[in-house]
């Protein structure tokens, strides 16, 4: 299968094309920018990888897909574009600006019977999949609490409106393995913080979601946090799982190294990572599960090769995005939402 890529800065660079050139049976296609510096990046970091002034050229020169991974406020005209040429896609996360704007992205794939994926890629993080694990296995018994956090202090992306906030941009994953763990939601509350009174976004958001099931889900993200809270807490009726910082897989890649290059030992987390399990005095290390974003793209392919489900129904990201304008409306009118 031929994979292209719409976009080359960080997104596109270290979370989409160490995969897709990672992944066998897959070729590597090219990459659609006009930045002479993203390019030379290109050039260097994939000297075989042609770049493209546009998507329409990249299609032409055959690929069967393409994962955008640009601004928020350009995806959404090349993701229609590219149904339009009959391209499967997959949409760097967030999805939309908002639950109109993402359905209305599944309409047009639907009716021009294109398939339509999103790069919820933090389901395959080590730590996500220790949780689920441990929640299918039963081990922590019924769960009454979760508690998810994704907290760093990055002064450099306050106030950039390229991911539509801290909100709207890592709330995104924090709403998807929410919903995936726990299902839909009944009541939403929120809060957000902003750095002053003339930020056009939020950089940092606190989500309460109360799940039809009961169970009730705590999400935090902050980009001005110097003191991060574990990264998941998830309390039961037999004990409580807890781990601290992010999956290793981001720091993998932004340090230039690929599940190609890594082999083995890509996604393992060390020992002195690994999360514990505490039920009273009773306390032992959890191991990880070995984190696969490359899975994404494994499902991805599969999918659109044979018709099976898509790794990340578009739907869902429907679903979360309807919790997000939720969010938002609680935080702005200081009221709990019933959705």
């Amino acid at each position: 299968m031929k994979i292209g890529l719409v976009g080359y800065g960080k997104g596109g660079r270290y979370f989409h094309a160490p995969l897709i050139a990672s992944l066998p049976g897959v070729t590597f296609a090219g990459v659609v920018t006009r930045s002479p510096e993203r390019r030379q990046e290109l050039a260097r970091d994939y000297p075989k990888v042609p770049a493209f002034d546009t998507l329409a050229d990249m299609a032409a020169a055959g690929v069967e897909a393409v994962a955008v991974s640009t601004p928020l406020d350009s995806r959404q005209a090349l993701i229609l574009e590219a149904i339009e040429l009959g391209v499967a896609v997959v949409s760097d996360k967030p999805f939309a600006h908002d639950a109109k704007q993402a359905r209305a992205l599944v309409d047009a794939a639907q009716r021009r019977d294109v398939r339509l994926g999103v790069y919820q890629n933090r389901r395959w993080d080590s730590d996500f999949l220790t949780v689920r694990k441990l929640i299918e296995q039963g081990v922590l018994g019924d769960i009454t609490r979760f508690e998810s956090r994704v907290e760093r202090y990055s002064p450099s992306s306050v106030g950039k409106p390229s991911g539509g906030g801290m909100l709207r941009d890592l709330g995104s994953h924090l709403v998807d393995q929410a919903l995936l763990l726990f299902g839909p939601v009944k009541r939403v509350y929120a809060e957000l913080e902003f750095a002053g009174p003339h930020q056009p976004v939020d950089h940092g958001f606190f989500v309460s979601l109360t799940h039809a099931n009961g169970v009730v889900s705590h999400l935090w993200g902050n980009c001005l946090q110097n003191a991060q809270g574990p990264r998941f807490r998830v309390n039961g009726s037999l004990g409580c799982y807890s781990v601290d910082g992010l999956d290793g897989q981001e720091a993998a890649a932004l340090a230039g190294h690929s599940p190609k290059s890594e082999g083995e030992r890509w996604g393992v987390e060390e020992h002195r990572r690994w999360g514990w399990f505490e039920q009273g005095e009773h306390r032992e290390r959890v191991p990880s599960e070995r984190g696969c974003w490359t899975e994404f793209y494994r499902l991805f392919q599969e999918a659109v090769d044979n018709g099976g489900p898509m790794p990340v129904d578009a739907q869902d990201a429907v679903k979360s995005a309807a919790i997000l304008d939720a969010a938002r409306v609680s935080a702005m009118e200081g009221r709990v939402v019933s959705v």
